[in-house]
């Protein structure tokens, strides 16, 4: 997840960035309207970067370096679908922390939003 803060930053810095030009250099306040409109876009535009990484071969920058990639537990090609659904449950996951807890308690040690999704992520060999 530290890998991919990289290039998530950069990517919530343009939306930031087009954001705060679009308002006029004026900074977004707080809980405003505007401002949860901003938050869905950095959601979305995080998830976009998962989705598309995930779709094109099961793996994110981040899940490289460490030969982890996503896997459908029935074999099947990884659909936008699933994997917008997947991201969606992830999000509750990390703001729960259960259901990253869960893949402790798992034997497939898969976490609550792979179990939702159906898929698994699993290291291969070089």
């Amino acid at each position: 997840m530290i890998y991919d803060s990289l290039p998530l930053a950069a990517l919530w810095l343009l939306v930031s960035a087009l954001a705060l030009l679009l308002h006029a250099g004026v900074p977004i306040a707080p809980w405003s309207l505007l401002f949860w409109l901003q938050v869905l876009a950095l959601w979305t535009i995080s998830g976009g970067y998962l989705v598309m990484s995930w779709q094109r071969g099961g793996q994110t920058l981040g899940m490289r370096p460490w030969r982890l990639r996503l896997y459908r537990c029935d074999g099947q090609p990884l659909t936008a679908r699933r994997l917008w659904g997947r991201y969606a449950l992830a999000t509750l996951s990390l703001a729960s922390g259960i259901g990253l807890l869960w893949a402790l308690l798992d034997r497939r040690r898969r976490c609550l939003h792979d179990i939702g999704a159906n898929t698994q992520v699993l290291r291969f060999d070089r």
